[in-house]
């Protein structure tokens, strides 16, 4: 029996050990890779779902916003120095006379300013005004709020020498067209 010992110890316990540590390993390894897979896949699933949640988000905003895209369009397509008239008109017809007067009016078609640098299709308007500061200031707010295309390029405001109680105000805008 002392002859067979060392096979029997050999190919009956030894081998059959190493065997088993190797399968124990190699299922170890593979169970490692499938968890670290699925970690990794449901990270990028977690991501994708934040995205495309966002996405639904924005096109639910996009989509309540439509009306307003159709008018800005509208309005970046009318002529901007006829539709910068009628809007400080109709402006400076709700806001006292004594307050406001407008002095100046010079639509350019030459690029200047942010408009020089830029692909998109501008021009550049100068308007002189005379009045008071708070006056001035609501007809600045109401004429931008009606033309969100007007880009407030430089304002200049100066005493008025006749009357003290008046302002001089010189505006220059870029106004973005299509």
């Amino acid at each position: 029996m002392n002859l067979y010992r060392q096979s029997i110890a050999f190919f009956g316990i030894a081998l059959p050990l190493v065997a088993a540590f190797a399968v124990v390993g190699l299922c170890y390894h593979l169970k490692t890779r499938v968890v670290r897979s699925y970690e990794n896949k449901m990270t990028n699933y977690k991501t994708y779902e934040m995205g495309r949640l966002a996405g639904l988000e924005i096109e639910g905003q996009v989509t309540r916003q439509r009306s307003h895209i159709d008018r800005w369009t509208k309005q970046l397509a009318e002529e901007t120095a006829s539709t910068l008239t009628t809007q400080l008109r109709e402006i400076t017809e709700t806001l006292p006379n004594k307050e406001i007067q407008q002095t100046a009016f010079e639509p350019t078609k030459a690029k200047a300013g942010f408009g020089a640098v830029s692909a998109q299709n501008s021009s550049q308007i100068r308007i002189a005004f005379r009045g008071t500061f708070r006056t001035m200031q609501k007809a600045f707010l109401e004429l931008e709020t009606r033309m969100p295309q007007l880009q407030l390029q430089e304002l200049r405001i100066e005493p008025n020498a006749t009357q003290s109680s008046l302002l001089n105000f010189q505006v220059s805008y870029t106004a973005w067209e299509n």
